[in-house]
C-alpha cells in the first residue's frame, strides 16, 4: 500500500524539472500515444472519458479513476469512519473497504458473556460463611415439600457436610469420605420431588437422571458415564464446578439382577458393577457436549471422588421380602407374630441389606451407599396438606388462574376430604391429586370465561363425587335491579 505521500501525483518534463500542476499523473504525451491507438481511458467508477472529466489518475492493474470520483471516495472515508484527515490519514482503518488490512494489535476486551461467567464463579465459590445449616435447608424443603421430615433431615445433613468436606478437603489431615445415600419408598411419596426442590432452591450442579437407560458399555443405550456428562453439562463444562456437584439416579431398583434370566444382564448387574468406581470415586473420561464417546466429541477428565450420589428408587415387592424375614420366626400358641402385624405398619424402615440383596442388588454396590433413607406412604392427612399448603400447591395454582379471570375459587373441608380418599384409592402418590383435580376442574375452567357475572365458586363433596354441581355466586354488580311498577 503506497504512504501518504505516494497519493500526490508530480509531473515532471523531459530535463527532470517538476511541473507545477500536480494531481495529473498522465502526461500529454502518453494521452497523445493513448489516442493513437485509437481508444481513449475512461474513469473505473462513473465511465466518462478522459476528454470529459480531465486528467486520470492511474492506480494498479490498470484502473484509472477521475478526480472527482476519488475526492467523493475520501468524503464517503471521512463521513463514515471520521478519519478524513490528509496529513493524518490511518490507513488500519481502511480495513474491510476491499483495501490491504493492517491491523494494530491491541489488548482484546472481555466480553459480557465472560464477564458474566467470571460474575457467576465468583458467586458459586462457597465458603463456610455462605454455606446454610441443615436446619435452614430442611425449613426451605418444608415450604414446598409435606411430610417426610426423616428423608429432608438426611439429605439436609447430607448436602451441608458434603459441602463442609468440599471447601476444607481435609480437617487435621483427616481425610472426610463422603456418604452416598439410597432413598427408598413407593411411587409417589415425594424422592425425585425432594431432589429437584433441593436443587432449586440451592445454587448446586445437580444431575438428575434415569437408570432405565443404562446399559453396559458396548450396548445399546447409554453408557454408565453419561450419567457425569450430564452434570459436566449443567455445570456449564466446567470440570473443577462439575467435581463438587450431585448426582441423583432415579429408578435405581430397574437395575436388580434378574433372577430368572439365563441371557446376559446387560442393563442389571452389568450396570451395578459399572457404577461401582463411580460410587467410590475415580477417574473417569467423559464426553463434553454429547452422551456417547466417538472421535468427533472431546473428552474430558472428572474425578468423582467429590461428587454426593443419591439413589433412589420404589422397590416394589420390598415389603413382602422385609415382611418375610421379619415373620421367619413365627411359631403358634401365645406371643407368637401373626401374618398380618405388619400389614398396617410401615415395614419399609426395618428394610435391611439382606434384604436388598434378596431383591437383586449386589453386595459391592449397597456396600457404595452406606446411607438408606425410607420415606412413608401419605395418609390422608398428608395429601390435604399437600393440596393447600405448599408455595406451589395445586390448588394454590387454579386459584391464580381464576384469580386473572377476576373470580375467586374456594374448596369445602369437605371437597378436600373427598380428593384424598379418592387419591388414596388409585395407590400411584401424589400423583394422582393431579389427575383427580384435572378432570373435575375441567367443566369450571371451561364455562367460567363465559360468563362474566360469574364472582365465586366454591367446590363441594357432591361436585367431587358426581352428585351435584359447585356452588357459584354472582357478582354485586351484575344483579339486576327491579324497578316497581
Amino acid at each position: 500500500m503506497p504512504n501518504n505521500d505516494d497519493l500526490d501525483f508530480k509531473e515532471v518534463d523531459e530535463d527532470g524539472n517538476l511541473i507545477e500542476d500536480a494531481g495529473s499523473t498522465p502526461t500529454d504525451d502518453s494521452n497523445k500515444d493513448d489516442k493513437r491507438d485509437g481508444y481513449e481511458r475512461y474513469c473505473y467508477l462513473c465511465r466518462r472519458p478522459e476528454s470529459e472529466c480531465g486528467n486520470l489518475i492511474h492506480m494498479p492493474n490498470e484502473i484509472n479513476i477521475c478526480q472527482d470520483c476519488m475526492q467523493k471516495t475520501f468524503d464517503g472515508l471521512g463521513d463514515r469512519l471520521q478519519i478524513f484527515d490528509m496529513n493524518n490519514f490511518d490507513l488500519s482503518k481502511l480495513s474491510g473497504l476491499g483495501m490491504p488490512r493492517f491491523q494494530e494489535v491491541k489488548p482484546k476486551k472481555k466480553k459480557e458473556k465472560e464477564a458474566k461467567k467470571e460474575g457467576k464463579e465468583d458467586k458459586d465459590k462457597l465458603d463456610l460463611e455462605h454455606l446454610p445449616a441443615p436446619h435452614k435447608i430442611k425449613a426451605l424443603l418444608d415450604e414446598y415439600v409435606i411430610g417426610q421430615d426423616y428423608a429432608k433431615k438426611v439429605l439436609s445433613v447430607a448436602v451441608y457436610n458434603h459441602y463442609k468436606r468440599v471447601i476444607t478437603n481435609t480437617m487435621d489431615d483427616i481425610e472426610i469420605d463422603k456418604s452416598n445415600i439410597l432413598m427408598i419408598g413407593p411411587t409417589g411419596c415425594g424422592k425425585t420431588y425432594l431432589v429437584k426442590t433441593l436443587a432449586r432452591l440451592l445454587d448446586v450442579p445437580l444431575a438428575i437422571t434415569d437408570a432405565t437407560t443404562l446399559t453396559e458399555a458396548g450396548y445399546i443405550g447409554d453408557d454408565v458415564e453419561s450419567v457425569i456428562s450430564k452434570l459436566l453439562a449443567n455445570a456449564d463444562n466446567d470440570v473443577e464446578k462439575a467435581e463438587r456437584g450431585i448426582v441423583f439416579i432415579d429408578e435405581i431398583d430397574k437395575i436388580a439382577k434378574k433372577s430368572n434370566s439365563k441371557s446376559r444382564d446387560v442393563s442389571g448387574e452389568a450396570v451395578q458393577q459399572g457404577l461401582l468406581k463411580l460410587l467410590e470415586g475415580s477417574e473417569v473420561e467423559v464426553p463434553v457436549g454429547a452422551s456417547s464417546k466417538n472421535a468427533m466429541v472431546p473428552l474430558a477428565n472428572i474425578d468423582t471422588t467429590n461428587i454426593l450420589f443419591i439413589c433412589g428408587g420404589a422397590f416394589p415387592d420390598l415389603e413382602d421380602i422385609i415382611k418375610k424375614r421379619l415373620l421367619k420366626s413365627s411359631t403358634m400358641g401365645f406371643g407368637s407374630d401373626l401374618k398380618d402385624h405388619y400389614d398396617q405398619e410401615d415395614v419399609l424402615k426395618e428394610v435391611s441389606l439382606e434384604d436388598l440383596r434378596e431383591f437383586g442388588m449386589i453386595p459391592e454396590f449397597i456396600g457404595r451407599l452406606p446411607i438408606t433413607c425410607t420415606l412413608s406412604h401419605l395418609d390422608k392427612e398428608a395429601f390435604i396438606r399437600i393440596l393447600k399448603e405448599p408455595k406451589n400447591a395445586i390448588l394454590k395454582q387454579y386459584q391464580k388462574l381464576l384469580a386473572l379471570d377476576e373470580v375467586d375459587l374456594s374448596f369445602d373441608d369437605s371437597a378436600l376430604d373427598a380428593i384424598a380418599e379418592q387419591a388414596m384409592e388409585k395407590k400411584t402418590g401424589a400423583r394422582a391429586l393431579r389427575a383427580i383435580i384435572e378432570k373435575f376442574m375441567l367443566d369450571i375452567m371451561y364455562q367460567i370465561p363465559r360468563d362474566d357475572n360469574i364472582g365465586r365458586v366454591t367446590i363441594n363433596r357432591d361436585y367431587i363425587e358426581g352428585k351435584g354441581v359447585p356452588a357459584i355466586e354472582l357478582r354485586t354488580a351484575a344483579v339486576p335491579k327491579i324497578e316497581a311498577q
